[in-house]
């Protein structure tokens, strides 16, 4: 086990000495403290920086393929701004696309080239280097296995890199395919490493013949380890980020299975019930949650503690 559960074994056992003592101790003040990593990552930042630039120079319409990233406030920002998602490549022009950070199939790309479309690819540049993986994985003849959530935009963009290829959840979902022959394995970017290796794992104890390539963002990981930190030593996790965000939806997952915790997308999901008898808030932010939206928060919760 990781530093991070021996500290909430450790914080049980205060917990349940605490609990045992007669009488009660007056309320502690509550502390609030933001995990060492969290909120945008490089990918994000680099995808609103590519928008804001494209925005302030473009003639006629700007509009992003799909939502930008997976942050229900930010595209709402960006509509009262004039900057739809679409969900397929528009027909006027002049007229600009920006392709979303969870990338797109090649086809698309070329669809709105010959629309005559300015287009702007704010894919996130770990999502390419999963894309490239698969392409290649494929022409070397193997059948491209991409371990994620189906449907999901990033997952979809993959898949269209390699015909034929495959998302599975999980190393059951590999199984119950029955998956032979040569197989190339690649990630969603925001998959945890655990997962992954188990798919490797279950495949080639099957007998598979399997060349990996390890596409996980290593952004993902440091949040959900500095998450799982926090969360040992906090008595409530706040978790701020698009229900709709994979890698917020999967941190706030592993928070729970530590201390209580609530994923809320704003301040005004915040309820002051939640923090009495609490001594230590944690605050950890998705991988599309900016900056600014963490300090509202953080900022909110002071005012009700």
């Amino acid at each position: 086990m990781g530093s991070w559960w021996l500290a909430f074994e450790r914080r049980q056992e205060e917990r349940a000495r605490r609990d045992g003592d007669a009488g009660e101790a007056p309320a502690a003040d509550v502390r609030i403290e933001v995990a060492d990593k969290a909120g945008a990552c490089f990918g994000v930042e680099r995808a609103l920086r590519l928008l804001e630039e494209t925005v302030a120079s473009s003639i006629g319409p700007v509009r992003t393929l799909g939502p930008i990233i997976h942050n229900p406030q930010v595209v709402r920002e960006l509509e009262a701004r004039g900057v739809d998602a679409v969900d397929r490549v528009p027909s006027d022009t002049p007229s600009t696309l920006v392709l979303r950070t969870h990338g797109t199939a090649p086809d698309v790309k070329a669809e709105a080239l010959a629309a005559g479309l300015t287009v702007v690819d704010a894919t996130c540049p770990y999502v390419q280097k999963a894309q490239r993986a698969a392409e290649e994985l494929a022409r070397e003849g193997r059948t491209v296995v991409v371990v994620g959530e189906a449907g999901h935009p990033e997952v979809e963009g993959i898949l269209a890199h390699a015909p034929g290829a495959i998302a599975v959840a999980d190393a059951e979902a590999a199984e119950a395919l029955g998956i032979e022959g040569r197989v190339g394995l690649v990630a969603q970017t925001t998959q945890t490493p655990e997962r992954y290796e188990r798919v490797s794992r279950s495949l080639r104890e099957r007998g598979v013949d399997v060349s990996r390539a390890n596409t996980i963002c290593l952004a993902t990981r440091e949040r959900q380890e500095a998450a799982l930190e926090l969360a040992s030593r906090a008595d409530l996790m706040i978790v701020i980020g698009g229900r709709n965000s994979a890698n917020t939806s999967r941190l706030a997952a592993l928070c729970a299975e530590v201390c209580p915790t609530r994923h809320i997308e704003g301040t005004r999901e915040l309820d002051p019930r939640w923090f009495r008898d609490t001594g230590l808030v944690g605050v950890t932010a998705g991988a599309s949650t900016p900056a600014s939206q963490i300090e509202s928060v953080v900022s909110a919760i002071e005012g009700m503690v």
